[in-house]
């Protein structure tokens, strides 16, 4: 793996689509589109089905298929990371993609959502692979209506300035779109990851049978307002891009504790 993921000339670029939603899911339809217009080859490789939520999780105790779709398509039947990971190892092992693309997710990936995200997993995969990586998602404050067109007018601006940007090999572009109408949009910024004022729901239910089940709820009580958090700049309008690294080190507690570890 190279220290830095060089510029990208995408009109020459092999591009390999993923995402967390499903092969069939609206997001990745919408990449799809915009992508094929603007670079050399697109490959999809995605789940079979919805994998929201499956973080980084990799199937070890089943096996996986995959199902070809048509002429640089497939679906996996496992989660986001097993399709990244048969996309380089297998599907495009002759040919390895220049850049992966993951999404474009349904709902926001902010703060802590990166802990649990498919789509950043996808993308997280990309990285550790050694390839160029960037995770979208649509925000939405309303589930029944979703700004798709902001993602669909702003995919190729974010594109083409991530294309000329060069970074450290390990580390992922988290890209979230506002839930505002594309001409609302107040311009692309780059944010650390927020963090929320935890505060999910678990309601408890009965089933037919007198057993208890449970749903895990949303967080609504987010802290919106901490300048320079993805959070923040979702709220204000902008675009979001942070740069995520597959290190989970704290280097601060490392030096510490070097220096008074026995």
């Amino acid at each position: 793996m190279s220290s830095k993921a060089k510029p990208l000339n995408l009109a020459r670029a092999r591009v390999l689509i993923s995402n967390d939603d499903g092969i069939d899911a609206p997001g990745l339809k919408l990449l799809e589109k915009v992508v094929r217009g603007l670079v050399g080859e697109v490959w999809v490789v995605a789940p079979e089905s919805e994998q929201s939520a499956a973080s980084h999780s990799l199937t070890l105790y089943n096996p996986l298929r995959i199902r070809k779709i048509s002429k640089r398509k497939y679906a996996v039947s496992g989660t986001p990371t097993d399709s990244v990971l048969l996309a380089l190892g297998e599907v495009m092992k002759d040919a390895p993609p220049d850049l992966v693309l993951s999404g474009v997710n349904r709902g926001g990936n902010l703060g802590e959502d990166v802990t649990y995200s498919g789509t950043v997993a996808a993308a997280m995969e990309g990285a550790l692979l050694g390839v160029k990586s960037v995770a979208m998602s649509q925000v939405y404050a309303d589930r029944r209506r979703v700004h798709w067109a902001t993602a669909e007018h702003w995919l190729e601006p974010v594109l083409r300035r991530l294309a000329k940007t060069d970074w450290p090999a390990g580390v992922l572009m988290n890209v979230n779109f506002p839930p505002v109408n594309a001409n609302a949009v107040t311009g692309m910024e780059i944010c650390r990851q927020g963090q929320r004022q935890i505060s999910g729901t678990m309601t408890r239910c009965i089933d037919t049978r007198g057993e208890p089940y449970y749903w895990v709820g949303p967080r609504p009580d987010e802290d919106r307002y901490k300048v320079g958090t993805d959070l923040e700049a979702v709220e204000r309008g902008a675009i979001a891009v942070t740069p995520l690294s597959v290190d989970l080190t704290h280097a601060p507690t490392v030096k510490k504790l070097k220096a008074k570890w026995p």
